[in-house]
């Protein structure tokens, strides 16, 4: 099969290379899906597990992306819940080869159904957004009606599904970015935006909830916007100031497709809207992967036409 690998680590997204590579197989509880449209989160090529096993043993060359939509294609000896022909899409164990190929083996636990009238190229750009959203907002961030929530980077494509959930939870929801941010964030339901460029983050006064997807210098100072009682969520590490009077909580995303099959109903029925910024085919996602120009919104690379 046509599969993205990498081999070197310091050479980043431009390391990437078009090669062949064998079909995998179902393992005990696995799947095996043609897979029809991959997302890729460049951060990946900084991440250990793209590299080594969870021994620490070198793992190259390595097959990364880990969302995917696409149809199952075999089973995996003792594999329940899902069947050959099925149309599906989910969230890949960061260790395992991932979905910019023509096939990929995932247990079937990472997977969810996707509705016939779901484009793939939709339903790949769902799972890290819209289940970090999910997972921040309601798992950690213990959001409740009527609560004020500020989401950095919210014209990107997780900042996005943030707002998007935020303000159909009942929050009042404020937006962070660059200037050229404003529009896009404010289309996706931001009541506020901030611009980080020219105007004072701390101006914004006190809010419930922050939704960190930035870091650094950003993400000290958002400690200090939290009320009592409030939650500071960051997805960029351990946090490194903590609010004076409420909590602090770095996460990694997982799978989990009560939440996929959540967030693909809002897809469908209009409440929430994804933020697609490019699609490319296969053969030239690595030039995707290397934009000559700033993009905001989720690079999807259609495996299958």
């Amino acid at each position: 099969m046509k599969a993205i690998v990498v081999t070197d680590q310091a050479a980043g997204t431009a390391g990437m290379k078009l090669a062949e590579r064998p079909e995998p197989r179902a393992a005990i509880n696995d799947v095996v899906v043609r897979v029809h449209a991959s997302g890729f989160v460049p951060t990946e090529l900084t991440w250990p597990s793209t590299w080594t096993d969870r021994a620490d043993r070198d793992r190259t060359p390595s097959i990364p992306g880990h969302e995917l939509a696409g149809v199952v294609t075999a089973l995996g000896y003792g594999t329940t819940g899902l069947s050959v022909g099925q149309r599906v899409f989910g969230l890949a164990d960061w260790y395992r080869d991932g979905s910019l190929a023509e096939y990929m083996a995932i247990e079937a636990r990472n997977l969810a159904a996707l509705p016939g009238d779901v484009d793939f190229t939709v339903g790949a750009s769902l799972p890290i957004s819209g289940l970090t959203a999910w997972q921040g907002l309601f798992q950690h961030g213990r959001l409740q009606p009527g609560q004020s929530v500020l989401a950095h980077g919210a014209a990107g494509a997780v900042g996005s599904m943030v707002t998007q959930l935020a303000r159909e939870a009942g929050a009042y929801v404020i937006g962070t970015g660059r200037a050229a941010d404003r529009r896009k964030a404010q289309d996706f339901g931001a009541q506020e935006f901030v611009d980080l460029q020219n105007d004072v983050l701390e101006d914004v006064g006190g809010v419930d909830l922050v939704f960190d997807l930035i870091g650094g210098d950003i993400g000290k100072r958002s400690a200090g916007l939290i009320r009592a009682g409030g939650t500071l969520v960051s997805i960029v590490g351990p946090v490194e100031a903590r609010p004076a009077g409420g909590l602090a909580i770095d996460f990694v995303v997982e799978a989990d497709r009560a939440q996929l099959n959540e967030i693909v109903q809002r897809v469908r029925d209009g409440r929430l809207r994804t933020n697609i910024g490019n699609v490319s085919p296969l053969g030239d996602a690595v030039a995707a992967f290397n934009p000559t120009e700033r993009r905001t919104g989720k690079t999807i690379i259609r495996v299958r036409p």
